[in-house]
C-alpha cells in the first residue's frame, strides 16, 4: 500500500505544473460554489434573525418589503409618515400589547439615526426572541441623549459623555447638520449582529426638537430656535415612519392587519414580517439559483479540466503503465491507481477551495457590515457545505473512469511493446 502511493506521489509530482494548474482550477470552482451557498444561507439567516417577537409592522401604504427592509434593515426610504393621531388611535385598541414607534430620515456619519420611545428596549427582540442589552451606559432619559449601537461606537471610537452632532438626510457627508443641537452619548448595546448595531437611537422628542426649526428638509429663513429653547416647546411628534405592534393574542393578527389596511384616516399598511421575509426571498430566489447554477457550472469546468488533463498524459505515461505491467502490476491495479489520482486531486482541491474561501470570508466579512449591514461569519462549514464537496467527489470519480479504463484497456494491449 505504501509503494501505492508513493507511486502516486512520484508520478504527479513528474507532472506537477499540470497537476498544480489542475488543482487550482478546482481549489476556485469550489470555493465560488461554497462561497455563493454559504453567503446565500448566511444573508438569509442574518436578515431572518433582526426582529421576532413582532407581530406586525404598520407603515405608510407601500409595498411589504418595501416597508421591511425600511423599517428593519435601514435599506431604502419610507413613502410616507404616518400621523401621530392615527398612531395614538391604533395603540389604543384593545388587542394591543405593545407598541414601538420610530421615526427615520436622520443620519451621522452615514449611520442612521432611529427616533423611538423607551418601549424600544423593553419589547424589541431579535434572534431567538432576545433582548437588547447595554455593554455600557443606559437609555436616553433625556431629549438630548443617544444610544448608539455597537457598530457606530467600535468604528468610530466613541464613548460615554461625548458629544456627537446629527445630519438631515443619510449621506456620509451632509452639509445640513444640526450643529445647534448636539446629542451626548448615554448608553452603548451590545453586539447584536443586526442592523440595530449600526444605528444611533435617540427620543422621539429629539427628532422633534433638532427639526423645530426646519421645514420641508431644510432650516427656515431667519429662525432659528436654541437648544434650550427647544425644550420649552410642545416635543410631541407629529408624524413618525412605522410602527412595531405586539398582540394580546396572536388570533387577533390577521384581523387588526385587515382593519389597518382598510385605515380610513389615511393610507396605512400593516405587514407581518415572516411572511414579509418569505416575500423578499421568493423575489431574490431566482438570482439565488441563477448564481448557484453558475457556480456548479465551473466547479463541472474544473472537474472537466481535471480529467482532459489525465487523458492529454496517457499517451506520456504508457511506457510508465507498461513497465508497471512488467514488474506484475495487474491492470486492476492501473485503473486503481488512475481512479486513486482522480479522486486524490479532487480532495485536494476541494480542500484548497475551503482554506481560500475561509481567507475571502475573512476578508470581505468587515467590508459586509459596513457597507450593507450584513454580518457573516467567516465559517463555512456545514452538513450542506459537506454534501456539496462529497457530491464533488463522487462526480470525479464517475469522470475518472474514463481515463482509467482507457489506462486499464491499453495495459492489456500494451505491454511493453510502446507504440507511436
Amino acid at each position: 500500500m505504501n509503494m501505492f502511493y508513493k507511486l502516486i506521489s512520484k508520478s504527479l509530482w513528474n507532472r506537477r505544473t499540470s497537476v498544480i494548474l489542475t488543482l487550482l482550477s478546482i481549489a476556485l470552482s469550489i470555493s465560488l460554489l461554497a462561497g455563493v451557498e454559504h453567503l446565500r444561507r448566511e444573508a438569509k439567516d442574518s436578515f431572518t434573525k433582526t426582529i421576532s417577537g413582532t407581530d406586525l409592522i404598520i407603515g405608510a401604504r407601500s409595498g411589504q418589503v418595501n416597508l421591511l427592509l425600511y423599517s428593519v434593515f435601514r435599506i431604502g426610504n419610507a413613502t410616507n409618515n404616518i400621523s401621530w393621531e392615527s398612531y395614538k388611535d391604533i395603540a389604543s385598541g384593545k388587542n394591543i400589547k405593545w407598541t414601538i414607534p420610530i421615526s427615520l430620515g436622520d443620519s451621522h456619519k452615514g449611520f442612521r439615526v432611529m427616533g423611538t420611545t423607551q418601549d424600544y428596549f423593553e419589547h424589541y427582540r431579535y434572534g431567538n426572541k432576545m433582548a437588547l442589552s447595554f455593554k455600557q451606559g443606559k437609555q436616553f432619559q433625556h431629549v438630548y441623549d443617544a444610544v448608539l449601537g455597537h457598530q457606530v461606537a467600535k468604528e468610530l471610537g466613541y464613548e460615554i459623555g461625548q458629544k456627537i452632532v446629527l445630519s438631515h438626510g443619510l449621506g456620509k457627508v451632509s452639509f445640513s447638520k444640526h450643529d445647534d443641537k448636539p446629542f451626548e452619548i448615554v448608553g452603548i448595546l451590545e453586539p447584536t449582529g443586526t442592523p440595530i448595531d449600526r444605528t444611533i437611537h435617540i427620543s422621539l422628542a429629539g427628532i422633534e426638537a433638532i427639526h423645530i426649526d426646519w421645514q420641508h428638509g431644510a432650516k427656515i429663513p431667519g429662525l432659528s430656535i436654541s437648544a434650550e429653547d427647544a425644550l420649552k416647546q410642545d416635543l410631541t411628534p407629529k408624524a413618525i415612519t412605522a410602527v412595531f405592534v405586539g398582540l394580546k393574542s396572536k388570533v387577533a393578527t390577521f384581523s387588526l392587519q385587515r382593519k389597518i389596511n382598510n385605515y380610513r384616516q389615511e393610507p396605512l399598511i400593516a405587514i407581518i414580517p415572516g411572511i414579509a421575509l418569505v416575500q423578499l426571498w421568493q423575489i431574490l430566489s431566482v438570482i439565488e439559483n441563477l448564481l448557484l447554477v453558475i457556480s456548479a457550472f465551473v466547479v463541472l469546468t474544473g472537474l472537466t479540466g481535471m480529467i482532459t488533463t489525465l487523458l492529454a498524459g496517457l499517451n506520456e505515461r504508457r511506457r510508465e503503465m507498461a513497465i508497471l505491467r512488467s514488474v506484475g502490476a495487474k491492470p486492476f491495479y492501473i485503473f486503481l491507481l488512475l481512479m486513486t489520482e482522480s479522486v486524490l486531486l479532487t480532495v485536494i482541491g476541494c480542500l484548497l477551495g475551503i482554506a481560500i474561501m475561509f481567507f475571502i470570508l475573512t476578508i470581505l466579512k468587515p467590508i459586509l457590515i459596513t457597507q450593507y449591514g450584513l454580518f457573516i461569519g467567516i465559517n463555512p462549514i456545514n452538513s450542506y457545505i459537506l454534501i456539496i464537496i462529497a457530491l464533488v467527489i463522487a462526480l470525479s470519480a464517475i469522470l475518472g473512469l474514463i481515463p482509467s479504463l482507457i489506462a486499464f484497456r491499453r495495459s492489456l494491449k500494451d505491454g511493453l511493446s510502446i507504440r507511436n
